[in-house]
């Protein structure tokens, strides 16, 4: 994709954001700096992050979409999803913890994750191509974070903020597509032993296949494609829920079993 701002206008907000994310400390809105719905220069300012993190050593394991709920794509305006990047340095273990101040405002929420057993790199695929490249999936939980002050966002602030990523978890069960209820399954996400979302795998653009489809064509079109290994974190199932010091979230998706994760409390000299 294109970018209409220029080349250093691209990297000097990327760097803010980059910044923003190192320091968990938010700034204001970015979108004020270019056009509004030119997704083109967010979309290189996401990459200008991407490139800046390889270079320092981070390595890319796969990709988040966002917004795959029509209700979120009415509010901020747009009417398709968007993606990110997954770094090595975002992954949570199963039931492991995210210290305090690591995320400045994060939110959770449960996904099926796609393993990909093959590379996924066509112009135009078709879900019978990503069920293909599918070796496995699994449940998930995204937690999600914005350098945006307050969760004030457009889908440029987002889209610029690599999506509004933070880290994600995946769950010990790895199973084939043809062994559960792809649609149908049930998702309930529980904090602190209490249910605070609820959803069905077709929330999620009515197939989550729909959205590694609509995934793999953006990626094909900016050169950076699917490869086998990639993890694909294809949607939420369900709302997000904020995340305070001292919670415990634990997800479950009917067929791909549970996956949890906890927030470490507020540290002695805070």
């Amino acid at each position: 994709m294109s970018a209409d701002l220029g080349t250093d206008r691209l990297e000097l907000l990327a760097d803010r954001l980059r910044a923003a994310s190192d320091a968990a400390r938010a700034i204001e809105p970015i979108r004020g700096q270019f056009a509004d719905g030119d997704l083109s220069s967010a979309y290189g300012i996401q990459e200008c992050q991407t490139r800046s993190r390889l270079a320092d050593g981070w390595r890319l394991v796969g990709r988040k979409i966002g917004l795959t709920a029509k209700s979120v794509q009415t509010q901020l305006g747009v009417d398709q999803p968007d993606f990110g990047m997954l770094f090595d340095r975002m992954s949570v273990a199963d039931g492991g913890s995210v210290p305090a101040g690591r995320l400045i405002a994060p939110r959770c929420e449960a996904e099926i994750a796609f393993v990909l057993g093959a590379d996924l790199d066509l112009a135009t695929p078709t879900e019978r191509d990503a069920r293909a490249a599918i070796a496995y999936a699994s449940a998930s939980i995204e937690i999600v974070d914005s350098r945006i002050a307050n969760w004030d966002i457009k889908i440029v602030d987002t889209i610029a903020d690599n999506a509004s990523s933070g880290l994600f978890v995946l769950g010990p069960d790895r199973v084939d597509l043809d062994a559960f209820d792809l649609l149908g399954c049930e998702m309930t996400l529980h904090k602190n032993g209490s249910e605070v979302s609820s959803g069905t795998g077709a929330a999620c653009l009515g197939s989550p296949l729909n959205a590694l489809v609509w995934l793999a064509t953006k990626l094909h079109e900016v050169g950076r494609p699917l490869r086998a290994g990639d993890i694909v974190l294809s949607g939420a199932l369900g709302p997000m829920v904020a995340a305070q010091p001292g919670d415990f979230f634990e997800a479950r998706i009917a067929g791909l079993g549970t996956v949890s994760v906890s927030f470490g409390g507020v540290t002695a000299d805070e």
